[in-house]
């Protein structure tokens, strides 16, 4: 299958395996890709996910070939199909172009990326939360040279990440940036040996989740509501994000830690 699930322990590995197009994403795929993080989303026994791309690629973008076939690589033939427009009276918000680039999760994904992750797929992994890059990955908004716009928050969320003068700069050259540039600019966590994105993700995602997840998630969560409020309007909604969280599960662990669990860094389970 193009797009598939693979599960090690609370780890789901999503893959996308179109090799032939540099697992560019049509339609099609995109539903896959939306309905594999909302089957994440629901499963009780999965508490992190890796999107990760097979045969050397993570993600070349929107399979342009195919939405030429189909007559839809153009806004006035795009109209007779399912519309991605944002709704106006309060309805459910479509997927994104190439899938789950509009899902707000309460459980963290990382971006396994190898080779390269350019146009929308460089907008994929910036969905992540974290991204882990072999040596050789790369992005690039290569869309640039074919007039084709950003449209899986790649706008949104590269200037939050890395500043809003580099972000510009990025997006308006479209140019390559390597895995080394990416660490040292903050676009990646973690840069590997090539082939090693895969192994290297899942340990990240094993380690997160080897901790209390209701307090990880609600940590999480409050990274992403506080950004861009001003100071004690974030620190008003950080607590009332973790209220309850404490008596749920902090003061399980504090206990523990009272009888000698979780010392120096130990972690406890």
């Amino acid at each position: 299958m193009a797009i598939r699930i693979e599960r090690t322990g609370r780890v789901t590995t999503v893959v996308i395996s179109r090799p032939g197009v540099r697992n560019a994403v049509d339609p099609e795929h995109a539903d896959a890709l939306q309905e594999a993080f909302l089957a994440f989303e629901r499963d009780a026994d999965s508490d992190v996910a890796v999107l990760w791309g097979e045969g050397g690629a993570f993600c070349a973008g929107a399979d342009l070939k195919s939405l030429a076939t189909r007559g839809i690589s153009t806004p006035e033939n795009r109209a007779t199909h399912r519309s991605l427009d944002f709704p106006t009276d309060g309805g459910e918000i479509p997927r994104g172009p190439l899938g789950p680039t509009r899902l707000m999760l309460n459980k963290p994904v990382i971006a396994a990326v190898e080779g390269p992750a350019v146009a929308g797929g460089m907008e994929l992994a910036l969905w992540a939360d974290c991204r882990v890059m072999g040596e050789d990955a790369y992005f690039g908004v290569y869309c640039r040279r074919w007039g084709v716009p950003l449209s899986d928050g790649g706008t949104v969320r590269l200037p939050r990440l890395v500043g809003h003068g580099r972000a510009l700069e990025i997006i308006m050259t479209g140019r390559k940036v390597s895995a080394k540039e990416s660490l040292s600019i903050g676009l990646c966590e973690q840069v590997v040996p090539t082939g090693e994105a895969r192994s290297a993700a899942e340990s990240l995602a094993q380690r997160i989740a080897q901790f209390p997840q209701l307090c990880l998630r609600a940590d999480r969560r409050s990274v992403y509501l506080q950004h861009g409020l001003p100071e004690i309007t974030a620190l008003e909604r950080e607590w009332t994000n973790c209220s309850g969280t404490f008596k749920a599960e902090g003061a399980t662990g504090v206990a523990q830690f009272l009888s000698g669990a979780g010392r120096h860094g130990a972690v406890t389970t």
